[in-house]
């Protein structure tokens, strides 16, 4: 069976990670306009490269929960797919070995002319000054709001091919992420798992709402999936 898992912020927020949503639109302090645009890269590099060094300073100091390390033992009987949201590696880390990253990886730099040229950060901080092979100020690879989302015709082509969908952590409300829901087929049994889940999902009468915390419902469904 493919199992195809969609994350969203829900999932890191239980390991530590805070997210913008919840808080009055406020990321860690800043307003997203400031920090997460292309106009706020032309405007003010050095306060986005101070920003997401704060931010991955905090993702590498954070431990995946055990929602992810329950995604991760799927693969022991099922081949698994998580598409997510997030730009932290928890998932990586917690041991899952099949994940595109919707919006980018933090740990990860790119050139500021060419999108292409992809590096490893080493360690947390990335620099004003620091340059690609290209000589261009290298930028966090990530997805800024009002970027294109270059995986999503990826991430398309696997909802399509899902015998089960599960959601989690995600308000559903981020596009056009949130739309890959309409390409898994209408006969795969999907759920959401969300503390949240009935106010959620209002608009898909089909999806399946467990109202629970990842770290409670995730291993749960896990334990029920690898027994059957």
């Amino acid at each position: 069976m493919h199992i195809v898992i969609f994350t969203g912020a829900g999932i890191s927020a239980e390991s530590g990670l805070k997210t913008f949503r919840g808080d009055h639109g406020l990321w860690e302090g800043y307003r997203v306009e400031d920090v997460a645009t292309p106009e706020a890269w032309a405007r003010n590099a050095e306060l986005v490269q101070e920003f997401y060094n704060i931010r991955r300073r905090a993702i590498l100091e954070a431990q995946p929960n055990e929602a992810h390390k329950a995604i991760a033992l799927l693969e022991e009987k099922h081949q698994v797919t998580v598409i997510t949201q997030n730009i932290d590696n928890l998932h990586e880390r917690a041991g899952s070995t099949n994940i595109v990253h919707l919006h980018g990886l933090i740990t990860k730099s790119q050139s500021s002319i060419d999108p292409t040229l992809i590096y490893d950060i080493d360690g947390w901080e990335l620099k004003i000054g620091d340059l690609c092979e290209k000589q261009s100020q290298l930028r966090p690879h990530v997805v800024w709001f009002g970027e294109a989302v270059p995986m999503i015709s990826i991430a398309i082509g696997i909802c399509k091919q899902a015998d089960l969908f599960i959601i989690v952590g995600t308000s559903l409300q981020v596009y056009p992420a949130a739309s890959l829901v309409n390409y898994v087929p209408s006969t795969t049994k999907k759920i959401l798992i969300d503390p949240a889940a009935d106010q959620l999902n209002k608009n898909y009468e089909e999806i399946i709402n467990v109202s629970a915390k990842a770290c409670i419902g995730v291993p749960m469904l896990v334990k029920e999936l690898l027994s059957s």
